[in-house]
């Protein structure tokens, strides 16, 4: 690519980040890296009726957390600052008054009472209003009214909107780098606002256009919901005289409901028990919704999820890290339909990743857990119990079901498997069973093994019946990984304090 690759990101900080809105931040980040070029983090936030106070700074952790680096912008500057756009609002007047001295743009006067009676009298006609140009020459516009006239409405007070004046019947070629060529007739477009006098900023489209100019963005990477923005978004290019200049355009597909109908929302979450933002959220109001990070997802399982929801790496290979995600994107392997989110696809994710972990890592992530729990152990011992059981856990906070009795011994009994196994000849041979372990001098998980498979092959018992009344007494249930795992773990002193307690507190049952 002859030009530097500049991409950004540009959310609005109105409330959580979506994990849509996540996806498009990574695609950017690997489409910078892939080119070796720059990721830009620009907060869009010119709408004040929507702002959410801390949703800007659940924006930056949220992608931190996800290990999306950011090179220039909002929380790290550049040569571009400001990089939000409340604070660059002073910039945007001037370019809305070069648009109407040159033609491509006009004053609108109309008040929000005067359009609404202009919908409901087209409604009433069976006609949908558009303020194009079959009215913007018979409305309250500088199209239609004196310059003295104009000059006057503003030195008075009175309020205003700068509206992009839509040429008629002219047909719009636009290339996209996931969708392909692309035409609309500008008459299906209405006149949009670049401009309102009465918070003096700008709207989406006009600050989107000067800012992405002004900080040499390269290539717009955005969800398709701004698909049909894009004629304007050219026509201003073209107004501008910055064609030359002007980006790439890449629109992603959306990201669907698990059913499929339909774009993934909160409520989809909330119903089916899974989380659609990276991170918990409490609104202002005290509203909480769920996050990956907080429901024990770890951050590359979710990144490597999101990465395949729109993209195909071209292969069967479905674990990637990051820099293999960034070493193999590219935008033409990027679908133009929707990807359906699938919850279990997900865990299946985090699992992958959690059995790929070291005890090491285990460990630091685990002794949380177990102080939670009153557990006081050595980070040896708390990786290597859940190195054991890694592979039966889907996410960190499973380990302690999975685990505990390698911690603490068992005071009650899981009532089937005491039925089945407390009974008959099976206390007196866990008696005879204890007296073998209490032989044994190296008590590695080897030795113990052998020793003890000697002993019941020499008296010709079933190895079932011995293994599950042994299990019994030093797990608590039938559940757990090999017995000779647990009995190497927790060490000669404490199986046969358990079997003891066993013998001691438990009845044979009949």
């Amino acid at each position: 690519m002859s030009r530097e690759v500049r991409v950004r990101f540009a959310p609005s900080p109105t409330g959580p980040l979506h994990m849509g809105g996540v996806r498009t931040a990574l695609y950017n980040y690997l489409f910078a890296r892939r080119h070796g070029g720059k990721m830009i983090l620009r907060i869009e936030d010119t709408d004040s009726q929507r702002f959410v106070p801390g949703a800007e700074e659940y924006i930056i952790e949220s992608l931190k957390w996800c290990g999306i680096e950011i090179d220039e912008g909002v929380g790290v500057g550049g040569p571009h600052a400001p990089y939000r756009q409340s604070e660059r609002k002073e910039i945007y007047l001037k370019y809305a008054k070069q648009l109407i001295d040159a033609g491509w743009a006009y004053y609108a006067f109309d008040s929000a009472e005067e359009l609404d009676a202009l919908r409901k009298e087209a409604e009433a006609a069976g006609q949908t209003f558009a303020y194009n140009y079959t009215v913007r020459e018979k409305l309250a516009t500088s199209l239609s009214l004196s310059k003295e006239e104009v000059e006057a409405r503003i030195a008075r007070g009175d309020q205003w909107v700068v509206r992009f004046k839509m040429p008629e019947n002219e047909v719009v070629e636009m290339d996209d780098l996931i969708r392909g060529h692309v035409k609309v007739n500008t008459s299906t477009l209405d006149d949009k606002v670049l401009y309102k006098s009465a918070d003096a900023l700008p709207t989406y489209h006009l600050a989107n256009i000067v800012d992405d100019h002004l900080m040499e963005i390269s290539h717009v990477i955005r969800g398709e919901e701004w698909l049909p923005s894009l004629p304007l978004h050219y026509l201003l290019y073209r107004a501008f005289g910055w064609t030359d200049t002007q980006p790439e355009f890449a629109h992603l597909p959306l990201l669907l409901k698990p059913t499929g109908g339909g774009k993934l929302s909160k409520r989809d979450g909330d119903k089916m028990g899974f989380p659609v933002f990276p991170l918990f959220w409490t609104s202002p109001t005290g509203e909480t919704a769920h996050g990956y990070r907080e429901d024990g997802y770890f951050a590359e399982a979710f990144v490597n999820m999101l990465a395949l929801l729109g993209w195909n790496p071209g292969t069967e290979q479905e674990l990637f890290t990051m820099q293999e995600l960034i070493d193999g994107f590219s935008l033409d392997r990027v679908s133009k339909s929707g990807a359906r989110f699938q919850p279990d696809k997900a865990k299946w994710f985090n699992a992958q990743y959690m059995h790929r972990k070291t005890d090491e890592e285990l460990a630091t992530l685990f002794q949380p857990i177990l102080k939670e729990h009153g557990v006081e152990t050595t980070d040896y011992l708390a990786g290597k119990a859940a190195g054991i059981m890694k592979e039966r856990a889907s996410f960190i906070t499973d380990l302690w079901d999975l685990t505990s009795y390698f911690f603490v011994a068992p005071t009650s009994y899981d009532e089937k498997q005491a039925k089945k196994y407390w009974k008959g000849e099976n206390p007196a041979r866990l008696k005879e069973v204890r007296e073998v372990l209490a032989s044994i001098d190296d008590f590695s998980l080897e030795n113990t093994e052998a020793v003890v498979g000697a002993w019941i092959q020499e008296k010709g018992y079933g190895m079932g019946q011995i293994m599950n009344t042994l299990r019994l007494a030093l797990v608590g249930a039938g559940k757990g990984p090999g017995m000779y795992d647990v009995t190497a773990f927790i060490g000669k002193e404490e199986c046969l304090k358990r079997i003891d307690f066993l013998l001691e507190n438990l009845k044979p049952m009949e």
